[in-house]
């Protein structure tokens, strides 16, 4: 990598991270520059796949001194600006928003004009996250809570309302992560974010499951199962531990998102899981208790006898279609950043379980308002007493 560093100039590097800020790819940045996509990543990879545009300077000329002299003495003899903009070579805007923002056509000043845009121009500026410390402790704690930059974003603007002190975008909070020697938020911090990555990669998964006699498909649910509207119709998986001997069951309710989990230590054999799944689905009320959507796994081999034990529906979704029970693989993958792949699963007990399924009922979720799971449930259930 160092002797590939080596036969990048100055130039080129320049050139790259400008691309890279205007939104070109690595590849059609390689074609333009005349290398390698490997040795453009190089270039990027400090960044951590995010440029920031003040990382870069413009190729384009910026208003000079001379410039602003100009600009001045045109006003003097009371010139219009679009005037003015064509004896200097320049946009009317260009020259609207120079004198607008440096005291106005009775005010602007040429020295002091010019002084402010080099105090503009320097980078780096200093970040939202480093020039407020009590909204960085507020981001920190709440990515150590598992939180995605997104929640935090959507909760700080719906608890201290048009705050701009406490508000900030997802993406500055991304940008803090991924990008090194910001300083604002640690490097290891993005190991809170769900992928665990601390750049951005573009993945796609394959699913591929079996089947199982006497299904009763998707296409048989009814329509209120797919619009969400009424309450008690989940969605359900196994997130699978080390070299699949140990998995975790998991439910995730279609109307509020709140998830409910039941270990499997031992197997994942079809009457281990209705067995684990009886209990946990027998402690809900029965308007929570309609229907189950479960991908083809065998594991479910035992259906008709679940829905015996427990009078709830189970319906199988279409092969190599994980987007049907989109609520549970998304929740899966939420479920990777407390038991990550590798990692054996055979000795997580039910109150570790119970603790990890309050911390992502705990958390604000786009699709609720910003809402949490568990607030939408106390509503649900309040509402039917």
């Amino acid at each position: 990598m160092a002797r590939v560093w080596r036969r990048i100039t100055p130039e080129k590097r320049r050139r790259i991270i400008r691309l890279a800020a205007q939104g070109h790819s690595s590849r059609q940045i390689a074609a333009v520059v005349d290398l390698s996509d490997f040795a453009v990543r190089v270039v990027t990879r400090p960044l951590g796949g995010v440029v920031r545009k003040e990382m870069w300077q413009p190729s384009e000329s910026r208003l000079s001194l001379e410039d602003r002299v100009e600009i001045r003495l045109g006003l003097e003899r009371g010139e219009s600006l679009r005037t003015i903009s064509r004896r200097i070579c320049r946009h009317p805007s260009t020259v609207c928003r120079e004198v607008n923002r440096n005291g106005g056509r009775s005010s602007y000043g040429p020295i002091s004009a010019h002084r402010l845009a080099v105090l503009r121009a320097r980078r780096p500026k200093t970040t939202k996250l480093a020039a407020k410390p009590d909204l960085c402790r507020r981001v920190i704690a709440d990515l150590e809570a598992l939180w995605s930059p997104q929640q935090i974003a959507r909760r700080l603007r719906r608890e201290f309302g048009d705050d701009e002190a406490m508000n900030l975008s997802h993406e500055t909070i991304y940008k803090s992560l991924y990008v090194q020697g910001r300083g604002e938020l640690r490097r290891e911090l993005a190991r809170c974010l769900r992928t665990g990555r601390a750049r951005r990669v573009p993945r796609g998964r394959i699913e591929r499951r079996g089947r199982i006699p006497d299904m009763v498909m998707i296409s048989e649910r009814p329509p209120e199962v797919e619009d969400r509207a009424v309450p008690g119709h989940w969605e359900g998986d196994l997130l699978i531990g080390k070299e699949g001997q140990s998995s975790i069951g998991t439910l995730v309710e279609r109307s509020t998102r709140f998830v409910m989990l039941f270990p499997l230590p031992r197997s994942k054999t079809a009457e281990d899981v209705r067995k684990a799944m009886t209990k946990t689905i027998q402690t809900l009320p029965p308007v929570l208790r309609r229907s189950v959507t479960w991908d083809q796994g065998r594991e479910m081999a035992q259906h008709v006898r679940l829905k015996i034990d427990t009078g709830i529906d189970v319906f199988f979704c279409d092969p190599h279609s994980p987007w049907q029970r989109g609520s549970n693989e998304n929740t899966n993958g939420l479920l990777r950043q407390y038991f990550p792949k590798g990692m054996s699963l055979a000795r997580v007990t039910e109150a570790q379980l119970q603790a990890v399924a309050d911390s992502l009922n705990g958390r604000p979720r786009e699709t609720l308002g910003w809402d949490t799971p568990a607030e939408r449930l106390a509503e649900l259930v309040a509402s039917t007493d």
